[in-house]
């Protein structure tokens, strides 16, 4: 009987440490789990990213049938959203902080730090809390938080697979970096007339429009003479691609009231067959320069780009180079030499 009671008491035991050893492998793989466990292999079920900035601002992007868009169903620059989903997919664990560091970069990135919220089929499953850089540039001090292990206690320092540098400049918040730059994508049996009127050269205004397979060219709303046809489809053919450089980063609100109120150089309109117009206005980049001796101020144009209102009421910047197709249409339809002399006179 004694014997019976010292075995029941040592499997007893046995089960107890067994427990008790499950208990700890598990807490333990669920530690480690949780410091590095930020990847993602399959992004095909990624539906929605939110970003939100050190600086308060927050962005939402949508996954569509075809294609990303913002929350409001926007038109977003995909390449963006391939640089996120790559680094969801490569991302690595490239080391642990020094324990003695914990609370300062716990502390560091309470207040100030980059969030990634990640939601797969309609949920959340995970949150990315970036910090600063590694001290050697090659890797970011990041924190974890997820819907199977929770949010982890201390942050560790992640890198991209293959890639020399930070994680931080793939997860922006600012919409304008996002912003679509086309301006025009038509082809030309979507272009129905194209207006565009010099204010400070009048000579150089023009108007092509189109009416089925008739086309025809103003200046100065009289129809030009001797036009070649292949010149006009050469001419709306440069609708296809045109595209902004960038958004603007420059003019505070002041600055924008005080362009919009000056005269532009040019305003372009463009009627689609549907009717729908777009309306272009172009301002002159005015810059500051000095003389290397005088150091007296003279105020001239950048020559190679120019400010634009869009439709929307929004300044962007765009370059001569990409817009001179547009603009020079003295090239595909020489000038009447005619009228420019009465104009003269």
């Amino acid at each position: 009987m004694k014997k019976l009671i010292k075995l029941i008491f040592a499997l007893v035991i046995i089960l107890g440490l067994t427990y008790y050893v499950n208990i700890l492998y598990k807490n333990k793989g669920k530690s480690d789990l949780e410091l590095i466990e930020f990847a993602i292999k399959n992004t095909e079920n990624i539906d929605k990213i939110i970003i939100n900035d050190a600086f308060n601002r927050s962005f939402e992007i949508i996954r569509n049938e075809e294609d990303w868009t913002d929350k409001n169903g926007n038109c977003i620059q995909q390449t963006n959203v391939e640089f996120i989903l790559e680094t969801f997919r490569n991302i690595e664990f490239k080391g642990y902080l020094p324990e003695s560091s914990h609370e300062k970069y716990k502390k560091l990135m309470s207040s100030q730090h980059s969030k990634v919220d990640i939601y797969e089929n309609g949920e959340w499953i995970k949150s990315w809390y970036i910090g600063p850089s590694a001290q050697d540039h090659y890797g970011q001090i990041m924190l974890l938080d997820s819907k199977k292990y929770g949010k982890s206690d201390n942050p560790v320092i992640m890198k991209i697979k293959g890639v020399n540098g930070i994680i931080e400049p793939r997860f922006f918040a600012d919409y304008r970096k996002w912003l679509c730059t086309d301006i025009f994508t038509l082809k030309i049996e979507d272009i129905k007339e194209v207006d565009l009127k010099f204010f400070d050269e009048p000579e150089r205004s023009f108007t092509v429009r189109k009416n089925g397979t008739n086309m025809s060219v103003f200046q100065q709303g009289k129809p030009l003479e001797y036009v070649d046809t292949s010149m006009i489809f050469r001419y709306l053919n440069n609708y296809q691609k045109i595209h902004y450089e960038q958004a603007n980063f420059e003019l505070n609100e002041k600055q924008i009231d005080s362009l919009k109120k000056t005269s532009p150089f040019c305003v372009l309109s463009l009627t689609e067959t549907n009717n729908s117009t777009t309306k272009l206005k172009c301002f002159r980049i005015k810059i500051n320069e000095y003389t290397n001796t005088e150091q007296i101020e003279y105020r001239d144009t950048d020559k190679d780009r120019f400010w634009m209102e869009l439709p929307t009421g929004e300044i962007v910047k765009c370059q001569y180079f990409v817009f001179n197709p547009l603009l020079l249409g003295h090239i595909y339809f020489p000038m009447d030499i005619s009228m420019l002399d009465k104009q003269k006179k």
